[in-house]
C-alpha cells in the first residue's frame, strides 16, 4: 500500500505546474492549504464562508483577528466588489506586486465577515511570490492568508515545521502542504488602511511611510 506524501514539492516551475490540479481540487473541497509566500509560510482557503470557517476552527483564530486576501492580479479585487480609492490605486500602481497590504472598502455580500477588520475593510495583497502568482492565475480567484503557526509559536519558515505542528490535520486530509523550501527571514508587509479619506499606516513593515509618501503625500501614521 502506498503512503501519501506529507508535503507536495512547490519549488521549480515544473513542480508548481504539477501541484496545481491537486491544490485547486483541495480548495474546492473547502479545505486548508499551506503555502510559501515572500515572507513566511501561510495558511489559506477559498473565499467563502464554509472554507474560511474551516481555517478558523483549525487555527483557533479569534474573531477579532481577520485574515487577509492574496490576489494574483487586480481584476480579482473587482470580482469581490472591493473598491480601490484614488490613494489606494496610487499605492497599488507603484508597489504591487510587493510587500504592501491595502485595507480596502466594499465587498458587501461578497466577502465573509471573518475577513473584515475593525475598520470595516478587507486586507488585500498582490503577492510577488512567483509560485503563488501561478497558482492564483490558475485558480482564478483570491485565497485567504494567515501565518502558518500554532498560537505563541513563530510563523513557519519551512514546510517541516508545519508537518511537525499539524500532523493530524495533514493525515486527515484537511491540510494540504506545499513545500517551497526554507524561506529567508524578512520583515512583514506594510499595512495601509485605505477605507478613510486619507491613507493610514496601521502596521509598519518593509515599505517605510516616507517611501509610501512619494506617491501619496498626505499618508498618515508610522512617523
Amino acid at each position: 500500500m502506498s503512503i501519501a506524501p506529507l508535503t507536495v514539492p512547490f519549488w521549480s516551475t515544473a513542480e508548481v505546474e504539477g501541484a496545481l490540479r491537486g491544490v485547486i481540487a483541495h480548495l474546492a473541497e473547502k479545505r486548508v492549504l499551506a503555502y510559501p509566500t515572500e515572507t513566511v509560510y501561510g495558511f489559506g482557503t477559498a473565499v467563502d464562508h464554509a472554507s474560511v470557517e474551516a481555517l478558523v476552527r483549525m487555527k483557533g483564530r479569534p474573531a477579532t483577528k481577520p485574515f487577509l486576501l492574496l490576489i494574483g492580479d487586480p481584476s480579482q479585487i473587482a470580482r469581490l466588489a472591493l473598491h480601490l480609492p484614488s490613494h489606494a490605486a496610487h499605492l497599488a500602481a507603484r508597489f504591487w506586486p510587493g510587500p504592501l497590504t491595502l485595507v480596502l472598502p466594499g465587498g458587501d455580500h461578497r466577502v465573509p465577515a471573518r475577513l473584515r477588520g475593525p475598520e470595516g475593510g478587507v486586507a488585500v495583497r498582490w503577492t510577488p511570490h512567483p509560485g503563488l502568482q501561478r497558482l492564483l492565475a490558475a485558480y482564478g480567484e483570491p485565497i485567504t492568508s494567515t501565518s502558518a503557526n500554532r498560537p505563541g509559536v513563530p510563523p513557519a519558515m519551512t514546510s517541516a515545521e508545519i508537518v511537525q505542528q499539524w500532523p493530524d490535520e495533514i493525515h486527515r486530509g484537511l491540510l494540504h502542504v506545499l513545500d517551497g523550501g526554507r524561506l529567508s527571514p524578512s520583515r512583514p508587509s506594510t499595512v495601509v488602511d485605505c477605507t478613510g479619506r486619507r491613507a493610514r499606516v496601521i502596521r509598519p513593515g518593509v515599505l517605510s511611510a516616507n517611501v509610501l509618501r512619494e506617491c501619496v503625500p498626505d499618508l498618515v501614521g508610522d512617523t
